[in-house]
């Protein structure tokens, strides 16, 4: 048997090739608990009510989904519709009490009458939180893949079905539109109005366009990466960045380091100054103060923590991460991102025409943290996608943990 932590991600195929998959929790407490799984789409959301299965609601169309007893599921994989991309199964408690009050706790998968993995957990993990997300499965590449997530709310029931885009009696109404990124943009940077206008789609796809953040960019400066500068590839992320620093801070800059040896915080970038800024700023990518040209991306990740962690207000930080490979210190690497998962930041690391990245690719599946705060993916040349399914991609994960990072109380 299978024995999962928290926030570990694996394949449902590694543990059984069976599509018929059993779930069952145990939280023993004198509390009365209710459970439910909440069928979501690509973007989160339960856009269809028919994949909301609980006590009132035990069955999904197809029997895909069946409650079987209160504390008990079971799930026909390959008879899920296409149009969901999770399942996420959750625990309310009715009535007074907290999630703190429970006993030795466990999350057990089955297929027929083994037990093939288990989570546990116990009212040691909680606070004051009444509900709390307990196992995902979801789609990747594919396949479908599981975590348990064991992030808690606060709130009951209620608060878990507007927190995927339900709707409850009396919910409060949605915060008023923020001003069009395409406005903000025509007036001072008319070339970048192309740009904004594909990255508000991608917004309004993701539910981001109500989102406040800072937005921060680390670029690798090794010399494996001269020819990136000089083709203007590096010009072109900071360009295509700007327009998401221009929608999510109200300042309108971006946050921007770059690192061989040594680490150089640059000046921040903004429609101002954004042109050619590559080859202008600190008088441009040939003399910034980087020391040896080699990688040391953990002396970045430091530098870019302590910056957010002096002003932090708990705003969530979209930070971007460009490099070619040749990755050095993975152990350091993993330590920072691990310690860096309890601040309100979320990295996405795209590698761009290089290899070897390392441990930068495994980031996503490591365990030990309060939250999945990272994301990769890898580019043979930045202009092999098109801007949309670029932005696509770099939002890809970064809703899944605004809300997790949200119910942890990592971010405001």
């Amino acid at each position: 048997m299978l024995i999962l932590a928290q926030g570990q991600r694996v394949p449902v195929c590694n543990f059984t090739l069976s599509n018929f998959i059993e779930v069952e929790f145990s939280l023993p407490s004198p509390l009365a608990i209710d459970f439910a799984c909440f069928g979501l789409d690509a973007h989160g959301k339960l856009s269809d009510d028919r994949y909301m299965i609980f006590f009132n609601q035990p069955e999904a169309p197809d029997d895909c989904i069946l409650q079987e007893g209160p504390n008990a599921f079971t799930l026909s994989l390959d008879a899920l519709p296409s149009s969901l991309d999770r399942l996420v199964f959750t625990a309310a408690i009715d009535g007074a009490g907290r999630l703190s009050e429970i006993g030795d706790s466990r999350i057990s998968i089955s297929a027929g009458a083994a037990v093939l993995a288990q989570a546990n957990f116990g009212g040691n993990s909680f606070q004051q939180e009444r509900a709390v997300m307990l196992l995902e499965f979801y789609r990747k590449n594919g396949d479908w893949r599981l975590v348990p997530v064991l992030q808690g709310f606060n709130e009951g029931l209620d608060a878990l079905v507007r927190h995927f885009g339900g709707e409850v009696a009396d919910a409060p109404a949605p915060a008023a539109p923020r001003i069009s990124l395409e406005k903000k943009i025509a007036e001072k940077a008319p070339a970048l109005v192309s740009l904004a206008k594909k990255a508000q789609v991608s917004l309004e796809k993701a539910n981001l366009l109500n989102v406040k953040a800072e937005v921060g960019l680390i670029l690798d400066g090794s010399g494996s990466m001269n020819g990136q500068y000089t083709r203007g590839r590096v010009q072109e992320v900071i360009n295509r960045l700007l327009p998401l620093a221009v929608h999510f801070d109200d300042d309108g800059k971006l946050d921007c380091w770059a690192f061989g040896a040594k680490t150089h915080h640059l000046s921040p970038v903004s429609l101002d100054n954004y042109r050619d800024y590559v080859d202008t700023d600190n008088d441009g990518w040939r003399k910034w103060k980087l020391g040896a040209r080699i990688n040391c991306e953990v002396s970045a990740i430091e530098a870019a923590v302590n910056h957010y962690n002096k002003n932090s207000d708990g705003t969530p930080i979209y930070m971007l991460f460009i490099s070619d490979g040749g990755v050095t210190d993975s152990r350091k690497i993993t330590k920072a991102i691990t310690e860096a998962a309890k601040l309100p930041i979320f990295w996405q690391f795209i590698g761009i025409s290089g290899r070897d990245y390392g441990v930068l690719e495994r980031l996503d599946e490591m365990t030990g943290r309060v939250v999945d705060n990272c994301n990769f993916f890898a580019l043979d040349d930045l202009n092999q996608i098109s801007e949309e399914e670029l932005y696509e991609r770099m939002m890809s994960e970064f809703p899944d943990w605004l809300k997790a990072a949200k119910a942890a109380g990592i971010v405001r």
